[in-house]
């Protein structure tokens, strides 16, 4: 047969350019779950605009690693308004003129709060929040990346970043757990449950190009992706 011929790759590159339905996807999942370098590969797949927490320039964070009890106020408030500048600058620019690719959800916020805070500062912090969560865009899609905390952990550890060395395994646990209860409740957007565990589309290229194709074949609000499903 005539015609222009194509390796699998190329036919497969193909048939995952429809992602206009996704102008603004967010990944995320708690520390190690690898959500910050799958939002790059993500945007440059479709030539999308990145937009990334920026923890290196939170001038509290590394010292409450240290000191959680004096430092998570002035930390995650930092964290809250630096994230409000970047989603209200984003809808200044027009969020539709191009897909924006995200590694971090406001409301996920609180579950960080309520982690580290104490009553009081909680409800200091929970006025402000729900001041400013309206100026917010809700996503087209939300893809979570779950693990087990132990793997989590290997993960930071692996990675060696200076600033988490501070971080507890006791942390990262109730952290995961956190981010379980948040997501089975969560509606907002529709959401792509990635298990990660074994599935690893941060590193391994067929394990990517599985989870677009899941992606561009999302008919539900919420669905589930393990390896083999």
């Amino acid at each position: 047969m005539g015609g222009a011929v194509y390796d699998w790759r190329s036919l497969f590159y193909l048939q995952n350019m429809n992602f206009d339905k996704y102008r603004y996807v967010v990944v995320e999942g708690p520390i190690g779950a690898g959500k910050t370098t799958l939002a790059r590969r993500i945007a440059e797949r479709f030539g999308a605009q990145t937009l990334l927490e920026m923890p290196q320039e939170n001038p509290f964070l590394e010292k409450f690693y240290r000191d959680s009890v004096r430092y998570a106020l002035p930390a995650q408030m930092f964290f809250l308004f630096q994230r409000m500048n970047q989603l209200r600058d984003l809808a200044q620019a027009d969020l539709f003129n191009a897909p924006v690719v995200s590694d971090f959800l406001l409301d996920k916020d609180p579950i960080f709060a309520r982690l580290t805070l104490g009553d009081d500062e909680f409800n200091l912090y929970r006025q402000l929040y729900e001041h400013l969560r309206p100026q917010a865009p809700v996503p087209d899609l939300v893809i979570y990346l779950q693990a087990q905390p132990e793997t989590l952990i290997e993960r930071v550890k692996k990675r060696g970043i200076p600033m988490e060395a501070g971080i507890s395994e006791t942390y990262l646990y109730l952290l995961c757990e956190s981010y379980s209860r948040f997501f089975y409740h969560y509606e907002t957007a529709p959401l792509l449950i990635v298990n990660n565990e074994h599935l690893n589309p941060v590193e391994r290229d067929e394990d990517f190009d599985l989870l677009i194709n899941r992606i561009e074949n999302m008919r539900g609000k919420r669905e589930f992706f393990n390896l083999g499903e």
